[in-house]
């Protein structure tokens, strides 16, 4: 071996990341920007906020919290797609990232403009029943539909939206059918739920859960691999083992921002995350901690990708 030009090799290699490194430990110098693409209000804009704050804590420079909401988080993601790559502006996320380009014609960004950060949670939606369904339980709708099939009827808050593409899964893997029907929104698809005007809904847990304690919806199952933390509601993973769907949160950066600021962001943010309090208010939206790194948000986000392209074509789903 030569060890001359290893140790050549080497230098090299260190002179090259020795400036990324410097520039990781004198970061942040200044405000950075933490971009969430949905209007304000919510608990995914508490939980931005809430970990928003703590980072100014720990990094002693201001971090603040811009709203750029529109085209199912498009608009915003695509504003930090386009930042300068200096770790000062960075973005929250949600599922619409792994679906948006297989929902949309067009695209102002693609997932290579993108530096995957963390995952921060996952999200719980439920499939629920009206009242008087002529059944209780899961296993007992799917029973019915095929039975039954193109009589049952499910909404969602829009065509497109992680809850649609839950619902079209569930009966693409499982061979019953039921129809889709499209809504501008949570709000109108309960109405016409709890009215009898349609069989089922399909949304976020939190967003059901107060009309399932008050008995105006029957809770056939949560989404998720394992029923939500404090609730015994089944999941569906005990009626279909294996079926998981879930949504998501996390943090990206514009491609290029260098790997040490990309680390640092998400090992302060994971810090963030494991302090007790911040996790119990976490859980109490129904959501669940999961911090991951950047390497695996990636590999994460590109098998959810695989997932979705092929639900969406098989249902020739099409916001656009």
């Amino acid at each position: 071996m030569n060890w001359n030009r290893l140790a050549a090799v080497v230098l090299a290699l260190l002179a090259i990341a020795a400036p990324h490194v410097a520039a990781a430990q004198d970061w942040p110098k200044g405000t950075v920007r933490l971009i969430i693409p949905f209007p304000p209000g919510g608990p995914t804009d508490t939980i931005g906020r809430v970990i928003a704050q703590k980072l100014s804590d720990i990094w002693a420079q201001s971090v603040i919290v811009e709203y750029k909401p529109g085209a199912s988080t498009t608009i915003g993601t695509d504003f930090v797609a386009k930042a300068l790559p200096d770790g000062m502006t960075f973005g929250m996320v949600n599922s619409s990232l792994v679906t948006n380009p297989f929902l949309r014609k067009s695209m102002p960004y693609q997932a290579k403009d993108l530096a995957m950060i963390t995952q921060l949670v996952t999200i719980q939606s439920a499939i629920v029943a009206r009242p008087d369904a002529p059944f209780n339980t899961l296993a007992e709708m799917i029973a019915y539909a095929k039975k039954n099939p193109g009589k049952l009827t499910y909404g969602t808050p829009g065509a497109g939206s992680n809850t649609h593409l839950a619902g079209e899964l569930l009966k693409r893997d499982y061979g019953f059918d039921m129809l889709h029907v499209a809504y501008k929104g949570s709000a109108p698809a309960h109405t016409e739920l709890m009215g009898g005007r349609i069989d089922l809904v399909v949304d976020p847990f939190l967003s059901v859960l107060p009309y399932v304690k008050a008995g105006r919806m029957k809770m056939l199952a949560t989404l998720g691999p394992k029923r939500v933390p404090g609730y015994a509601y089944p999941s569906v993973s005990e009626t279909i083992p294996g079926f998981s769907m879930q949504g998501f949160l996390g943090f990206v950066a514009p491609a290029g921002t260098p790997k040490p600021i990309v680390q640092k962001i998400q090992a302060d943010t994971a810090r963030v995350l494991a302090d007790p309090e911040i996790r119990k208010r976490i859980e109490d939206y129904g959501m669940e901690v999961v911090v991951t790194r950047p390497e695996q948000f990636d590999a994460f986000t590109q098998s959810e990708m695989r997932r979705w392209a092929r639900v969406i074509a098989d249902a020739k789903i099409e916001v656009e």
